[in-house]
């Protein structure tokens, strides 16, 4: 549900509140996200006009759900809302509690915005964990440009494929970008917490070269990292307060 591209529809401002990273379901779907940038020494009055919108949106009967993601590293105070969608057609639905809310975020939201971007996103169910999120609070996030989809796409189904079939599911939740300028894909990895970071896992080529020899894997790593222009990574936590499952 655009939850937040009604509130900024009404602010005269073309932006959403959009996606968050959910279970992977059969068939793909949408994901749209939301990145914003708060103005430096504005977070607590950013955050508490979110909570005040939120509550406005509970006390309409809104039926919206999104999750709000704050970045750890980087340039500025960032956040991402995330909100998933099943098709292209729930972006006409109409949002009345959305609406009746739009007087709260021109008052106490977007004053303390310096930039927003929004990036739709299609999920990719066969690279993807089946489990949902669950209660993890903490997703590594690594972005990719790439120069060759057809090879990135084969090489990212040998690694998840074998990590499925040693752990049982895959790792992270896998998305490709639907145009824009911030990368061609990218993977979500759940955590518990920050202290399951520390948490010691077999890395993605030794436990591919204990399936499939050294030869292999020495081959699969150099055509991953051939087709790969660009690689960044942050880390976000899950903001509970700002979010609305």
């Amino acid at each position: 549900m655009k939850i937040l591209k009604t509130i900024l529809c009404v602010a005269c401002f073309a932006v959403l509140l959009p996606t968050t990273m959910q279970a992977q379901e059969a068939e793909s779907d949408i994901m749209e996200l939301t990145e914003y940038t708060i103005k430096f020494g504005e977070n607590s009055k950013f955050t508490e006009g979110v909570k005040k919108w939120k509550k406005c949106y509970k006390d309409n009967n809104g039926t919206g759900t999104w999750n709000t993601w704050h970045r750890l590293q980087g340039k500025g105070n960032v956040y991402v809302v995330s909100n998933r969608f099943e098709n292209w057609a729930e972006m006409d639905e109409s949002d009345a509690a959305g609406k009746a809310c739009g007087a709260v975020a021109l008052e106490f939201i977007l004053p303390h915005i310096e930039s927003t971007e929004v990036n739709m996103t299609r999920s990719i169910p066969e690279f993807s964990r089946k489990e949902g999120l669950g209660d993890n609070t903490v997703v590594w996030v690594t972005s990719f440009k790439v120069n060759d989809d057809k090879a990135f796409n084969e090489a990212v189904d040998e690694m998840s494929s074998a990590i499925s079939k040693k752990e049982g599911d895959k790792r992270g939740y896998w998305y490709r970008y639907m145009g824009g300028e911030a990368g061609d894909y990218f993977v979500s990895t759940p955590f518990k917490d920050f202290a399951d970071l520390d948490t010691d896992r077999e890395s993605i080529w030794k436990l591919y070269e204990g399936a499939n020899g050294k030869t292999k894997t020495e081959a699969l790593r150099q055509k991953f990292k051939d087709v790969i222009d660009e690689q960044w990574s942050y880390t976000y936590t899950l903001e509970s307060e700002l979010s609305m499952n």
